[in-house]
């Protein structure tokens, strides 16, 4: 089944919810606990969550930290779900280890614990995880950036703009998944920052939003202004980039790539501000969590992971204002009929 037939299917019913749970009296309770309540992309994810739940009749808490990175209290959050005797939680861990102790509580007292998005350190700490390929989306990224610069990708000056110092994370999946598709030589793939390759200009962290990805553009051209390629960990931080670049002139003339495939981040690709972005559907993630919650708790359950890998794939497209050879793309229009946010 294709993207948007999923989406079709599972996007049933939405509707703008003001708090964190419906009304009592559904006999299961699902708990979705995201990193912060502000990124678009995690309030696509509640989205999908509310919308089915409601669907299928359950109850929905949610929860989220207070930045990207507060584990503290996506503990709390864990352990008032299972004092709830919520089912099931649906989880995007802002500390993929730190978390694993309260997740495994959690499946003791008999919850399903599902990792949406970010794969938990180790992965089989969570019951399933449900998630984007991540590494393939950072390869796209970084195979349409070796395209697109063709014979100058040999000589590129490249800055990598990362979510945080916590690895491995999801961030470590898109940069290495980028660096490979670029053609660097990755090492460890499971940490960034080890590569050796000249072409690497800087690895600086952002935590996901505009601001900081300003702070680390400024950070890494002050260290050499010939940049010519960004890799950013998501759309925000590709614009906080793109802001910086654009104060010393140079936003016409460098490629920055990344990986979200929200409506700004699209939008942005139109404009020219974005090259290319992998795409994700948080809606669907969240949508098929809530489901398998309401099998575990009717007769146990779980669903297959996808074959060959150790989860269960939602899907990424690659994005592309210009299509380039060799990498499979959708265009602007296509993008915006399935973007979020």
């Amino acid at each position: 089944m294709n993207i948007r037939s999923l989406l079709s299917a599972t996007a049933i019913g939405l509707v703008a919810m003001s708090g964190a749970a419906f009304a009592g009296g559904h006999s299961t309770t699902v708990c979705l606990i995201t990193k912060t309540d502000t990124n678009p992309f995690f309030v696509k994810m509640k989205e999908g969550a509310t919308a089915k739940a409601e669907e299928l009749g359950m109850t929905l808490k949610a929860f989220a930290g207070k930045i990207d990175g507060d584990n503290e209290t996506q503990v709390q959050a864990i352990e008032t779900c299972i004092a709830d005797g919520a089912k099931g939680i649906l989880l995007t861990a802002s500390d993929t280890a730190g978390i694993v102790p309260s997740v495994e509580a959690a499946r003791d007292a008999g919850l399903l614990v599902i990792a949406l998005d970010t794969p938990l350190e180790p992965i089989d700490a969570a019951d399933m995880t449900f998630a984007t390929d991540n590494f393939l989306a950072g390869e796209l990224i970084g195979a349409y950036a070796a395209a697109k610069m063709g014979g100058a990708a040999a000589n590129a000056k490249i800055a990598m703009l990362d979510l945080a110092i916590s690895q491995p994370t999801v961030g470590v999946l898109r940069d290495q998944g980028f660096l490979t598709g670029f053609g660097v030589d990755v090492k460890d793939v499971s940490r960034w920052g080890d590569e050796d390759d000249a072409r690497i200009v800087c690895n600086e962290v952002t935590a996901g939003n505009e601001e900081g990805g300003r702070k680390a553009m400024e950070t890494c051209l002050a260290k050499d202004d010939g940049i010519n390629v960004v890799y950013t960990i998501n759309e925000p931080a590709a614009a906080g980039a793109y802001e910086a670049l654009k104060a010393i002139g140079r936003e016409n003339d460098v490629l920055i790539v990344s990986v979200d495939g929200g409506c700004p981040g699209v939008q942005n690709v139109a404009e020219g501000v974005i090259g290319a972005t992998s795409q994700q559907y948080p809606l669907l993630m969240a949508s098929l969590g809530v489901e398998a919650v309401k099998a575990w708790a009717e007769d146990g359950s779980k669903p297959a992971n996808s074959p060959g890998k150790d989860f269960l794939d939602t899907g990424v497209s690659l994005v592309a204002s210009e299509s380039v050879d060799g990498v499979e793309s959708i265009d602007v229009k296509a993008g915006m009929d399935l973007c979020w946010g």
